[in-house]
């Protein structure tokens, strides 16, 4: 068994680019809630088991390097398989009534909880994983029709790094268990968040 109790770097590093270009990697492939925990076990790719045992605070990030054997020139090698999450922007322009947006918010929040679709809200801005098909999604996105807010899907890895720890598990680690309705806010927003495929409803 290899223990694991502090990860050596990622893929995307530039020394283990390098290194990692003519040598062999071994995946720990981890679906979205095993990759939130930071004890556990599971075996590699090649069959190997790894006991991961990192500090509290500590997860796991696609890509992390767990183990390195300079003999074999082989590293275990995180891969974590994210669904895709689907973003929504509350449109916000000057001069709107703060009724306009505060209507808007409650019905969202509404047909969110509805559904049982945890989320994540930061700003305007409101992350739901897909918890059911994305054509379903879109459907009860087109039904209600929102007015003022756009959605886009977009993969999973594009969104992990705008979220805090815990809003990762909220996102990742609560997709493939029992689903909340309770709609979860942050303080702060971010400038920027990532698109692909937009739609959005205006009236």
């Amino acid at each position: 068994m290899i223990l694991v109790e502090r990860i050596l770097g990622n893929v995307d590093d530039p020394d283990w680019k390098t290194r990692l270009e003519t040598d062999r990697c071994d995946e720990l492939v981890l679906d979205q809630w095993q990759a939130q925990k930071n004890r556990f076990r599971s075996k590699s790719a090649s069959g190997q088991e790894v006991a991961v045992a990192l500090d509290r605070n500590s997860h796991l990030h696609d890509g992390d390097i767990l183990a390195w054997n300079e003999s074999t020139r082989q590293a275990i090698v995180v891969k974590i398989l994210l669904n895709d999450v689907m973003v929504l922007k509350l449109e916000t322009t000057p001069g709107q009534p703060v009724e306009t947006l505060v209507r808007t918010s409650i019905e969202l929040g509404h047909a969110l909880g509805n559904q049982h679709w945890p989320a994540v809200v930061k700003g305007t801005t409101v992350y739901v994983p897909l918890t059911v098909d994305r054509k379903v999604m879109a459907s009860v996105m087109k039904t209600h029709a929102f007015e003022g807010v756009s959605y886009d899907f977009v993969p999973g890895s594009e969104v992990i790094p705008y979220l805090a720890p815990h809003e990762s598990r909220r996102l990742f680690g609560g997709a493939d268990a029992t689903p909340h309705s309770h709609v979860h806010s942050h303080s702060h927003s971010h400038s920027q968040h990532p698109t692909n495929e937009k739609h959005s409803h205006e009236h």
